[in-house]
């Protein structure tokens, strides 16, 4: 099969497409062909390092996949060559409480990941997918969709007529507002230019802040609310926009906690929070149960937004694309 490893941490120029065999499955496991990968900042942190994002030596890098089962082992009978099916992006977590263990299952940097043409995985990990999604669409939802349906269900659960603001443009903002708006919350959504507040507005976000010309925009969130401020913020930049979103919250509103995309080692004054008796959570994305119920709740509701689909031979440009910081919602690779 043809791979992609990283023979080490800080560049891209590390990443190299070899021909390998296929991997070998235990009696419980299934043989996946990978037919769609999709991409998210973990992958520019695993690609970059240093640790704790930094990888194992030559690993295979990229969590989100889906493809079709091509073999079974002797001990799997609920799954058959042919089924379509995506692979969580934590496949030790299947269901209940996240225990830290779980985390060395992480496809893409604790295990080799996806950006390949095969991957052996334990059978009881791997969800179905409908029969009238692609394969695309499900690549998307490992990481980013899972992570923004944790931020929204988890600790106390939005719900209509709930206040959600998202900052940006990138998959789990997407999702986010994706998910709040088919619940029946009112989005608020931050971004840095007029042509993203057109995608964001056609998403149907309720109301658009451009940053670069809203420097002070927690301000403008309160305003926007009547002074009351949001309930939950799906804070992916970090210690560089937790200030903000700190000051945007409403009494004994929540901070799902979910990205270090800006100063993650800054200091900040947990001040505002107090003030507003809020909450910080920290996501860690979610479990097969999350990526089960996610699929059933969108499947009516949305589609995925995929900015562009590239082939398996364009990954490192793919990759490039995503660091520029320049895509709305998902970069895909079809593998």
């Amino acid at each position: 099969m043809h791979a992609y490893r990283l023979s080490a941490a800080g560049s891209l120029d590390n990443l190299v497409k070899r021909q390998e065999r296929q991997p070998a499955i235990g009696p419980d496991d299934v043989l996946v062909r990978i037919r769609a990968v999709s991409l998210n900042a973990r992958d520019l942190m695993i690609l970059h390092g240093p640790q704790p994002y930094g990888p194992k030596p030559d690993i295979i890098p990229v969590s989100d996949g889906a493809g079709e089962v091509v073999a079974c082992g002797s001990a799997v009978s609920d799954l058959k060559p042919g089924t379509r099916i995506v692979l969580p992006f934590r496949p030790g977590w299947i269901d209940g409480p996240f225990k830290p263990a779980d985390a060395a299952t992480d496809l893409g940097g604790a295990v080799d990941g996806v950006l390949c043409e095969y991957v052996a995985i334990a059978a009881r990990a791997v969800v179905p997918i409908p029969d009238d999604m692609s394969f695309e669409a499900a690549a998307t939802l490992p990481c980013a969709g899972v992570t923004a349906w944790s931020a929204l269900t988890r600790g106390n659960p939005v719900n209509a007529g709930s206040h959600v603001l998202v900052l940006g443009t990138g998959g789990v903002s997407i999702f986010a507002l994706q998910i709040a708006k088919s619940m029946g919350c009112t989005v608020i959504a931050t971004t840095s230019s007029n042509a993203k507040a057109q995608s964001l507005i056609a998403l149907r976000a309720d109301h658009v802040i451009n940053y670069v010309t809203t420097p002070d925009w927690s301000a403008a969130v309160r305003n926007i609310t009547g002074g009351h401020g949001v309930d939950r913020v799906v804070e992916v930049g970090g210690a560089g926009s937790l200030p903000h979103s700190m000051k945007a919250l409403a009494p004994e509103g929540e901070i799902a906690l979910i990205g270090l995309l800006d100063n993650p080692m800054d200091t900040i004054s947990p001040l505002p929070l107090m003030s507003s008796m809020g909450v910080i959570r920290g996501i860690s994305v979610g479990s097969r149960a999350d990526l089960v119920a996610l699929l059933a709740h969108m499947h009516q509701s949305f589609a995925p937004v995929i900015d562009r689909v590239l082939d398996f031979d364009e990954a490192p440009q793919a990759l490039a694309y995503l660091a520029s910081r320049q895509h709305v919602g998902k970069i895909v690779i079809r593998v």
